[in-house]
């Protein structure tokens, strides 16, 4: 049995179509059971903030799929959902962490602290286990259909800097691999797409797609970080949000892996193949 954590976002609901395609025992946790309409898949309530739902959650599971997006960063949620696993006899875990995890940049921020924090708790779990670090999400620029459509620029807070844009169809396809397989044991992976893009190449690649032009406009992460905090966010969501930009401005996330084509056997997708096929949306 697979329990998949997350699985009504972006990635989990890919991980948990992909494995029930694959024809494998599927448990699907989330804190709204309803929200997930996989009938070939068990669905259990679970709530990270529930030591009794998390031990329900993974009784009678060999291996879990570990994805957590608290609104305010912090390793608890992981941690809480390791203390079960261990606790119920699962063998192995599969986190989804990301791409610059402990990694600084000029000014000696680091990037990904709670990431980081449970990315070791990982390792130092005695299970078996692989880190999955994506770098910057295709789906992430779903994020300007407000302002394309009402013809207005889109804000962008990364400059020139160019970073490996991944379909999260493909960081799904190596979780699977590494949920269905003990060869990835033990393994970090840098899931990146096949090419550096900058934002402004993103939306031209859009802007061909959609047949209108996408415009950009620079701004800068810390006037950006101001306008997040009027909007109600969590100070320490607009931290890490900032921090891992300015390291990426900075050039750092200007990374290509291998990863991605040695696990599946095929090429990366590529942002243009994402928008084509996200057009609609």
């Amino acid at each position: 049995m697979i329990l998949v954590t997350g699985a009504t976002g972006t990635v989990g609901s890919e991980v948990l179509r992909q494995l029930v395609q694959r024809g494998a025992e599927v448990r699907a946790m989330a804190r709204n059971p309803e929200r997930i309409t996989t009938p070939e898949a068990e669905v259990v309530a679970g709530d990270f903030g529930d030591p009794e739902s998390l031990a329900k959650a993974v009784t009678g599971v060999d291996t879990v799929f570990l994805l957590t997006a608290p609104t305010s960063p912090g390793a608890d949620h992981d941690l809480a959902l390791l203390t079960a696993a261990r606790a119920q006899g699962v063998r192995r875990i599969v986190r989804l962490s990301a791409i610059g995890t402990g990694e600084t940049d000029s000014a000696g921020r680091t990037v990904g602290r709670w990431h980081q924090v449970a990315d070791d708790a990982v390792r130092a779990s005695g299970l078996g286990w692989t880190i999955l670090r994506p770098s910057s999400f295709a789906s992430n620029t779903l994020s300007w259909l407000e302002p394309i459509n009402a013809g207005e620029p889109v804000p962008n807070l990364l400059g020139d800097a160019r970073y490996g844009v991944i379909d999260p169809r493909d960081v799904a396809a190596v979780a699977v691999e590494a949920l269905t397989s003990d060869q990835h044991d033990g393994k970090t992976y840098t899931l990146t797409g096949p090419e550096l893009l900058t934002a402004d190449d993103q939306a031209t690649q859009l802007g061909e797609v959609l047949g209108r032009k996408v415009y950009l406009f620079d701004v800068h992460p810390e006037v950006a970080r101001d306008g997040m905090l009027a909007q109600g966010m969590d100070p320490g969501a607009v931290d890490a949000i900032v921090t891992g930009t300015l390291w990426a401005r900075e050039g750092n996330n200007a990374i290509l892996t291998d990863d991605v084509p040695n696990i599946l056997g095929r090429p990366a997708r590529t942002y243009a193949m994402w928008a084509r096929t996200s057009a609609t949306a």
